[in-house]
């Protein structure tokens, strides 16, 4: 396999976000994703009050967990997990059950009544499987996330991760996600 010895991850610079959803229609567009329908959203935090308001930005996808409670609920395997961490589902074995739906902890998979299926966030595997970033990453104007490969140690992800705090989202969850929020 082309990206055997990589593992895929994001790291989203909340602070950057400036909630223009440029990624959201990148993705959509590039995946074909019905409308009423994302597989990439931006959650939105105001607190505050006028004159003093405050709103955060944060990205929000699959994440493409190292330990991923999708893949194990799968009773046909249409759910799974490439060697380079990118988690897929092979459409002609999904057979629309939904199970995926609710073992995901981020509410990234979405059933699609046209086709029978469920469909979520591929970080645009196609892409990089040619060797390009995924659409979200390439169409964001503020540069808000990076993608690369975790055990690239020279890579933009790793230099980002090495010298930036960061967490994940659900820690507790035991999926191991691979999307990480820098401080």
């Amino acid at each position: 396999m082309k990206n055997e010895g990589k593992r895929y991850a994001l790291a989203i610079d909340s602070r950057k976000c400036i909630n223009c959803k440029a990624c959201v229609v990148a993705c959509r567009a590039e995946n074909h994703v019905p409308l009423g329908h994302s597989r990439n959203w931006i959650n939105e935090e105001h607190r505050g009050s006028w004159p003093k308001l405050f709103a955060s930005f944060e990205p929000e996808q699959c994440h493409h967990c190292a330990n991923p409670s999708c893949v194990r609920v799968c009773p046909t395997g249409a759910s799974y997990q490439r060697a380079d961490g990118i988690v897929m589902i092979n459409e002609d074995e999904c057979i629309g059950c939904r199970y995926c739906i609710v073992a995901c902890p981020y509410g990234a998979r979405f059933f699609r009544e046209d086709t029978g299926v469920v469909e979520k966030c591929t970080l645009c595997a196609h892409r990089v499987d040619r060797g390009e970033a995924p659409a979200c990453v390439e169409t964001c104007p503020s540069k808000a996330r990076i993608f690369g490969d975790l055990f690239d140690e020279n890579g933009p992800l790793q230099q980002v991760l090495s010298t930036r705090e960061h967490r994940v989202s659900k820690p507790q969850t035991g999926n191991s996600p691979q999307i990480y929020y820098l401080f």
